[in-house]
């Protein structure tokens, strides 16, 4: 889901303290180094620790065929449908879990999820109602009719606010299968007035409606081998964790609407007029969308309002979930994609009313196809036969179909804001097919998982459909107002969904900036897009975790990221990484050097000054014969020295002279003649580690970069200092010129040479003496068998 976020949402704050992975934060050695450790999961036999699926791995899955009618008139929508669930798990399950995600529509049966509140400065006629307690029942949410078996004999159930749970009359074992049923109907809400993701939009104008009909059937929960299973109740905010599975969807509706859904529907000769199918066909074929149901078609249906009825049927494979949409206002194009990768077919299409024909006619299913031909270069291969965008004045995602916005004013004209809105809403929520619709991520619990990862992809995809667009997720600059923030406004990625008080910068913008830092700044493009694609891959069609997708990254690229999840992750620190002090200095290079000598005695015997227990407990052992006791070729002059038999005068001073260097050749003062060297201090301000990335500006207008990994704080992570040694005089030096680990200070990333940093006194060049190898060997000093011999008095 696209969030337009105007106002700081009021959802509880739970601090990070607990997330405190920093072993030792008081020091130099916070531990922001450290491998994630005991911090992820144990791999298994089902999730290994290379971040693939193991062996053992297994999911469950979900059929359905639900037949549905939508009342007009009552504005109410009846179902019923057949659920063949399929136990692939090891373990037995005498209960099932489904969600009722319309409860939260309800002001009685829905999650009951407090929030605090306050009095307001101002507020509408709307808003201003007076308190009702008890809380009255609004009509709203699921009305189960009768859940049975598939003979028809009623199942118990247990509804909890926006959850059911099915008593099953015997234990559903590994590799069985239970086939259930459920008829049920709920009255549709107004989404406009009262929020949410489904519903219908009243056009007053002309008095039609746009339905979006979204969470709209009992869906069944995710049984897994993380979670068990995942029956959090549903919000608004955290969305879904689903199975995949076949459905067959049959939608009986007014019939002067035209139906859009998931997956392809298999009876456009019943629905469709000759003209209207003739045009599908055309557009199965076409290079450029064509109008399937025309705008003139469109505007006469509005006025006609026909009470006939017409019954669409779709079929989809291998999908989590199915939406759909229906409305006579609709006007309908399409046109036919390639997707190079797999060379599969797909009809990207468009469905939209006449308020906003001056931007989708041109821009939708152009940008439908741009996105999903993109996604696969970077993820897979698209894998369905069909993509599909839908006006309907919101952002909101589903298998092969998705909800977006983009009107244009009444006399057809629109701002450049609305037309790039509804580009990047378009992309965003095609590109959900990828995240989480097929790599699919438990977004109740990690809303970076999907919105995150997507919204990176959204960028690339931007950026490649006009580099000119004006992305504000994914460029390191624009999360850095966010990054600025109090600490009690900030709380990891690694946060539960409901949770998050920034949701919009924490769980779309912060992650996907971290991706393109990775891939720009710490791996380059070829590791990250190698390593990306890999965990796209390996967790195509399964229930990837935060744990694979981080080792995955690692395991594909040979980088160690481990750092990198724990900061911008696991972590509130934003990135102030400051330029604290320039030191300058030239060399001198007509120093004479000098004998360094150094005063030293004959070593005493090598031995340990404590007799430990072991020691005396091995001496006074009858079972135990010292080697060098019974070889008498190995007592040597130190056998005898150790045991006070060799006589060595262990005070009598000796001085070593050391003569490593001598003066420099003229050949050699000449080429070091013009260097400088540079000593620059950083300090790390903000706590978040990062590469230091230098801009060097020279006195001759020339510039020069230099790039140090993040590694260089491993040491001290909270000051480093490089030296250069250049043969031209600085003029300047910018610290990340641009821009590119989201530092959130620039003042403190400049130094300039304008005489206010003074010289150091000269350092000392000399020529180094070739000398041989030491380690091991001769150092030059009297040894006791030396001084004993009397070879050195």
């Amino acid at each position: 889901m696209r969030l337009k976020i105007a106002a700081v949402s009021v959802f509880l704050y739970v601090g990070a303290f607990a997330q405190n992975i920093q072993n030792n934060p008081g020091s130099n050695h916070g531990n922001r180094f450290e491998q994630l450790g005991m911090i992820l999961p144990t791999p298994n036999t089902y999730r290994t620790a290379s971040g693939a699926p193991g062996h053992g791995y297994w999911q469950n899955k979900a059929d359905y065929d639900i037949t549905a009618y939508l009342d007009e008139d009552k504005r109410n929508l009846k179902g019923s449908e057949t659920i063949t669930y399929y136990n692939n798990s090891p373990d037995d399950l005498d209960y099932i879990w489904l969600q009722l995600d319309e409860n939260q529509q309800s002001t009685v049966k829905k999650a009951d999820f407090a929030f605090s509140s306050s009095l307001p400065q101002s507020t509408t006629d709307q808003q201003l109602k007076v308190t009702d307690l008890p809380v009255k029942d609004n009509g709203y949410g699921v009305n189960l009719e009768k859940v049975t078996d598939a003979t028809g004999n009623p199942l118990k159930y247990t509804v909890n606010q926006t959850m059911m749970r099915i008593d099953l009359p015997k234990i559903l074992k590994k590799g069985e299968k239970l086939v259930f049923k459920i008829d049920w109907n709920y009255n549709i809400p107004n989404r406009i007035k009262m929020g949410g993701r489904g519903g219908y939009e009243n056009f007053a104008e002309d008095g039609n409606d746009l339905y979006t009909m979204t969470q709209w059937y009992p869906r069944m929960c995710v049984y897994s081998d993380f979670h068990g299973w995942q029956n959090h109740q549903f919000t608004g905010r955290g969305e879904f964790a689903l199975v995949f599975g076949n459905f067959k969807v049959s939608m009986n509706v007014p019939s002067d609407h035209i139906v859009g859904g998931t997956g392809e529907c298999k009876n456009y000769d019943q629905v469709l007029t000759s003209d209207q199918l003739a045009r599908y066909k055309q557009a199965e074929n076409a290079s450029e969308p064509i109008e399937i149901v025309t705008l003139d078609e469109a505007k006469k249906a509005e006025k006609n309002h026909s009470k006939q009825r017409k019954t669409w049927n779709f079929e989809a494979h291998d999908v989590r979930d199915f939406a759909w949409t229906s409305s006579r206002k609709f006007v309908w194009d399409g046109m036919r994609v390639t997707i190079p990768e797999n060379n599969n077919k797909v009809m990207a299409m468009s469905f939209y009313p006449k308020e906003a024909y001056g931007l989708y006619r041109k821009y939708s299913t152009k940008a439908v196809a741009h996105t999903i031909k993109t996604y696969s270069e970077f993820t897979i291969p698209y894998p369905y036969p069909v993509a599909q965008s839908v006006e309907a004045a919101n952002g909101m995602e589903y298998p092969m179909i998705c909800f977006n916005f983009g009107r244009t004013e009444k006399d057809g004209t629109y701002s450049e804001g609305t037309k790039n809105g509804m580009i990047g809403v378009v992309i965003h929520e095609v590109g959900h097919n990828f995240f989480p619709m097929i790599i699919n991520s438990d977004e109740r619990q990690w809303s970076w998982m999907d919105e995150g990862l997507n919204t990176f992809t959204e960028y690339l995809t931007e950026e490649k459909w006009d580099n000119k667009f004006p992305s504000k997720r994914g460029p390191a600059w624009t999360i850095v107002d966010y990054m600025k923030l109090p600490k009690d406004q900030l709380e990891p990625i690694m946060s539960n969904s409901e949770n998050i008080i920034q949701f919009g910068p924490n769980a779309y913008s912060k992650p996907a900036t971290g991706l393109n830092i990775l891939r720009e700044t710490i791996m380059g493009r070829e590791l990250f897009d190698k390593a990306f694609k890999t965990y796209a891959k390996r967790w195509a069609f399964r229930h990837p975790e935060p744990a694979d997708f981080f080792r995955t990254m690692e395991d594909a690229s040979g980088e160690d990221l481990d750092w990198f999840w724990r900061g911008w992750f696991y972590g509130t620190d934003p990135v102030d990484i400051a330029i604290d002090k320039v030191t300058i200095a030239t060399p001198d290079l007509e120093a004479s050097p000098k004998s360094r000598e150094t005063k030293y005695t004959v070593d005493k015997p090598l031995q340990n000054e404590f007799e430990d227990l072991s020691k005396i407990r091995n001496k006074t052992d009858k079972n135990i014969t010292f080697t060098v006791e019974k070889d008498k070729e190995l007592q040597d002059f130190y056998y005898r020295y150790d045991r006070g038999q060799e006589k060595v005068d262990n005070t009598k001073e000796y001085t070593l002279k050391n003569d490593g260097n001598e003066p420099l050749e003229q050949k050699d003062k000449d080429k070091f003649k013009n260097i400088t060297a540079y000593q620059i201090d950083f300090k790390n301000k903000g706590g978040l580690v990062m590469p230091v990335i230098l801009e060097f500006t020279f006195e001759d207008g020339s510039k020069s970069y230099d790039k140090s990994s993040a590694q260089i704080w491993r040491q001290n992570e909270q000051k480093v200092s490089k030296t250069y040694y250049f043969d031209k005089k600085l003029k300047s030096i910018q610290l990340d010129p641009m821009k590119e680990t989201a530092d959130i200070d620039t003042s403190n990333n400049f130094w300039s040479n304008d005489g206010s940093s003074s010289e150091n006194s000269k350092f000392q060049v000399f020529k180094q003496k070739q000398q041989g190898a030491v380690r091991g060997g001769a150092n030059g000093k009297v040894n006791p068998m030396q001084e004993a011999a009397g070879k050195k008095n």
